[in-house]
């Protein structure tokens, strides 16, 4: 069997009988590829198609933790594809567990803002280019499946124009109980937390 390999422009699709076809990665000129690495693990994630802007969300991702590093990588490894070079992640602080202040994924620091502020369930994605930017509904992790799956699919639906709360199916009762424990959880840690 002799080894051939195939030019990119070479016009044949089909080796011949017996030949064993080598494929090189098309490299750009600084000898990187055209895409960012894939990610190791494939992130429960849906997008809105790519059009103009509808809704309060651009679709919705369900992480497997309250780790934010740990999800990181492999959905921005998936979302660099649309918005390129990641730039940072701004975050709700109360929906994630502790996270510095930048971490390295695919080659470069990523910036994380965490805010008090920041819209509850979300996440907000920028790349390099500001104005590049994606909101995320964040669907908590211990959510059961069949509702997870629902409200995923309502967020990356074209024309939906839901609340986050009401891609949760959070009630606004609901969602004043939780601010007051988060509020009362903050006061309690600014007070000095629990007793040693």
């Amino acid at each position: 069997m002799r080894d051939t390999k195939v030019a990119k422009n070479s016009g044949r699709h089909e080796p011949r009988p017996g030949e064993k076809v080598i494929m090189a990665r098309h490299t750009d000129r600084d000898g990187e590829g055209r895409h960012p690495a894939p990610p190791e693990n494939t992130p429960r994630l849906r997008l809105k198609p790519k059009a103009p802007h509808s809704g309060y969300v651009d679709g919705a991702w369900w992480p497997h933790s309250d780790d934010l590093t740990a999800e990181l990588p492999d959905l921005l490894a998936v979302l660099s594809v649309r918005l390129g070079p990641i730039d940072r992640v701004l975050y709700k602080f109360s929906d994630w567990g502790k996270a510095p202040a930048k971490f390295d994924t695919g080659g470069h620091p990523v910036h994380l803002d965490g805010y008090r502020l920041q819209p509850p369930n979300t996440v907000e994605v920028l790349g390099l280019d500001q104005s590049n930017r994606i909101v995320l509904l964040v669907v908590p992790p211990h959510t059961q499946p069949d509702r997870a799956h629902a409200a995923m699919m309502a967020a990356a639906a074209p024309d939906d124009d839901s609340t986050v709360d009401g891609l949760l199916m959070i009630s606004l009762r609901d969602r004043e109980s939780r601010t007051q424990r988060a509020a009362s959880q903050e006061r309690w840690d600014s007070e000095g937390g629990a007793l040693q």
